[in-house]
């Protein structure tokens, strides 16, 4: 048995929360709950959406959070509210493909000794016919480890975990832009064994925005603090921050289509 869990805010589509949840309720293996966190108020519509998609499904258990809280806190609170150890993320813009959660249940019950499994993810544009590239992650735990002294070694909207395990690293933390990269570490220093599935089982929501807001001078500064923080912990030694602050530094300040490049070709 799992839970899904999802957060929701304010400037999300309708139509693709709809495409969401729709991907959920055709699972070959469906959840046997799903936890909405509304974190902060929403629209009218998305509001409606919510109400109608819990009146119909009783699965939906909706946590209404006042105030907008973040990512991370929102998940946090989620977390309390999901019934069952394994805990399923997703994202209210993503659509799942139909056997997701079936093949990420069948590592769980045939290696019970991992904690956490994601997949690759087929990002798109527009619709899912529009594929623009497949983030391709490492397979094995060993690999995984070193993966992630470079990069987030988990697609955070495909991923599913053991809620114990979770926990047992503190839970998500409010770091932006990084609450989930910053999980993984302290999961990975704490023990947790990875596994990622080498098939996409994600449709994930792209545009040339996101690039963008993946670009300047703020960005930057936020992604030298979390870099400091991973040195700071002893997960990266000196050599390795530099490499990477020098390498995330030029990708973060260099124009936005070149860039958008580098994503799509070079780091897939």
């Amino acid at each position: 048995m799992f839970s899904v869990l999802l957060s929701l805010y304010i400037k999300e589509q309708s139509s693709h929360l709809k495409q969401s949840l729709d991907s959920l309720l055709a699972q070959s293996q469906l959840p046997d709950e799903i936890v909405l966190v509304k974190d902060g108020p929403l629209t009218l519509e998305l509001d409606a959406i919510v109400s109608d998609y819990a009146t119909r499904y009783r699965s939906l258990k909706v946590v209404t959070l006042p105030k907008n809280q973040g990512l991370g806190r929102a998940l946090n609170e989620g977390l309390k509210y999901c019934s069952y150890d394994l805990v399923a993320r997703m994202d209210t813009d993503d659509i799942a493909k139909p056997n997701r959660f079936e093949k990420q249940l069948k590592v769980f019950n045939n290696h019970p000794e991992i904690d956490i499994v994601s997949s690759w993810i087929d990002e798109f544009e527009g619709d899912t016919n529009h594929i623009l590239s497949i983030r391709k992650l490492p397979e094995y735990h060993k690999e995984i480890y070193q993966f992630s002294k470079k990069r987030s070694p988990i697609n955070h909207p495909a991923v599913m975990f053991r809620k114990s395990s979770v926990l047992a690293a503190g839970g998500y933390k409010h770091f932006p832009l990084f609450e989930d990269y910053y999980l993984w570490v302290r999961m990975l220093i704490n023990g947790a064994k990875f596994y990622n599935i080498q098939e996409s089982l994600l449709y994930f929501r792209s545009s040339s925005e996101m690039f963008k807001r993946r670009g300047g001078i703020n960005y930057a500064l936020i992604e030298l603090k979390f870099e400091r923080e991973l040195l700071r912990i002893k997960f990266i030694d000196k050599s390795i921050f530099i490499k990477n602050i020098l390498i995330r530094f030029i990708s973060r300040l260099i124009p936005n289509k070149l860039r958008t490049i580098i994503y799509k070709h070079l780091l897939r």
